[in-house]
C-alpha cells in the first residue's frame, strides 16, 4: 500500500486538479494539505482582503474534500520545513503539487524538494517521501512547450500566440477526472487516529491568522469554485460583446475572473476550451488574452529579472 501528500497553493479547487488526479491515481491513501505561508503572511498588512478571499476558498476545498470523503490538513509556517516535516511524518512515499513559475515560487520548491530529501531516513526508505512531483495545471503550455523554430524562447506575444494556436489540439483541453479516483483519498478518521493532536483539521479564522476580520458582505468578488463557476456562467452571456465593452470601465464588461485564475479556484483548461469552442470576435478575443498568461508565464520561467527589472532595458 503507498501513501502521498498533495500540497494545494495556487490551485485552491477539487475538480480538474492535475496533481490531486495523478496522486490520486497512483496511490492507495491520498492526504491533502493546504499552507498559510508566513514568509508571504507576515509582510501584509493586517486588513488585505486577499488573505480573506483565500480562506473562503480553502473552506471551499475543506467542504468538498470531506463530501469526497477525504479532508484538509492545514498548517501555517514555512513551507519549505512545514511540507517535508509533515511528508515525513505522514510516511508518504511522494509528494505531488501543481508547478509554479515565479523565481520565488522556484526558490520555494527547491529548497522544499531538497528537505524532503533530506529527511529520508536510510534506515526506513520506505517510511518517508523520495519524491516530489510537480505538474503543469495552471496553464495550458508551459516552459519550453511554445518555442520559435530556432528552439528559443518568445520575446513579442503575436507570433508566440500563433505558435500556440497551431500547437493546440483537444488533448490539452481535457479536464482531469477526479473523482474518478476519490476513493483514494485519506480521510478525517484515519487522520485523527494516527494524529489525534498534532494536526489541524479545520479552518483557521482570520484573527486566528493574525488579520482583521472582514464581512464576506466586504469582498466585491464571489469566492471559491462556487463563486468562480457563478462568475464564469454570467460572463458567457457576455461574451459576444467582450472585444468591445472591455475597454470601458463604466460597462460589465470583463470576465471579473483574474483573481480566481490567480488562486485556482477555475480551471483554465475548463476556460480556454470553452472560448476556443465560441465563435465571434469576443470569444477570440478573450482567448487571446488567455494566451496571454500563458506568454507571461513563459516570459517569467525563461526571464526571471523582470520580477524586478525592465524586459527589455533598451526600452
Amino acid at each position: 500500500m503507498t501513501s502521498a501528500l498533495v500540497w494545494f497553493r495556487r490551485d485552491l479547487r477539487t475538480f480538474d486538479h492535475a496533481a490531486l488526479f495523478h496522486a490520486l491515481k497512483a496511490h492507495d491513501a491520498v492526504y491533502c494539505v493546504f499552507v498559510f505561508d508566513s514568509t508571504i503572511l507576515d509582510q501584509l498588512p493586517r486588513s488585505d482582503r486577499r488573505v480573506a478571499f483565500i480562506l473562503r476558498a480553502v473552506e471551499e476545498v475543506a467542504e468538498d474534500l470531506h463530501r469526497m470523503g477525504g479532508s484538509l490538513i492545514i498548517l501555517r509556517g514555512d513551507p519549505r520545513d512545514q511540507i517535508p516535516q509533515l511528508a515525513a511524518r505522514l510516511g508518504v512515499q511522494a509528494v505531488y503539487a501543481n508547478r509554479d513559475y515565479e523565481p520565488a515560487a522556484l526558490q520555494r520548491d527547491a529548497a522544499v524538494a531538497e528537505n524532503i530529501r533530506r529527511l529520508t531516513s536510510a534506515d526506513q526508505p520506505d517510511k518517508t517521501a523520495h519524491n516530489f512531483f510537480l505538474f503543469k495545471d495552471q496553464v495550458i503550455f508551459e516552459c519550453d512547450e511554445v518555442l520559435t523554430q530556432q528552439g528559443t524562447p518568445f520575446t513579442v506575444f503575436t507570433p508566440y500566440k500563433n505558435a500556440w494556436l497551431k500547437k493546440l489540439t483537444p488533448y490539452y483541453l481535457q479536464a482531469y477526472p477526479v473523482e474518478r479516483y476519490a476513493a483514494h483519498l485519506a480521510g478525517f478518521d484515519v487522520l485523527k487516529t494516527a494524529y489525534p493532536e498534532e494536526l489541524m483539521l479545520r479552518v483557521p479564522t482570520l484573527q486566528e491568522l493574525g488579520f482583521a476580520q472582514t464581512d464576506p458582505a466586504d469582498l466585491t468578488l464571489p469566492t471559491g469554485m462556487r463563486g468562480g463557476r457563478r462568475l464564469f456562467l454570467e460572463f458567457t452571456e457576455r461574451l459576444d460583446h467582450y472585444a468591445s465593452d472591455r475597454d470601458f470601465p463604466a460597462a460589465n464588461g470583463t470576465s471579473s475572473l483574474s483573481a480566481h485564475l490567480r488562486f485556482g479556484t477555475v480551471s483554465i483548461r475548463q476556460l480556454a476550451a470553452y472560448a476556443q469552442s465560441q465563435s465571434g470576435r469576443g470569444a477570440a478575443t478573450w482567448l487571446s488574452e488567455l494566451i496571454w498568461r500563458d506568454f507571461y508565464q513563459m516570459i517569467l520561467w525563461h526571464y526571471p529579472h523582470v520580477v524586478t527589472q525592465a524586459f527589455k532595458p533598451v526600452m
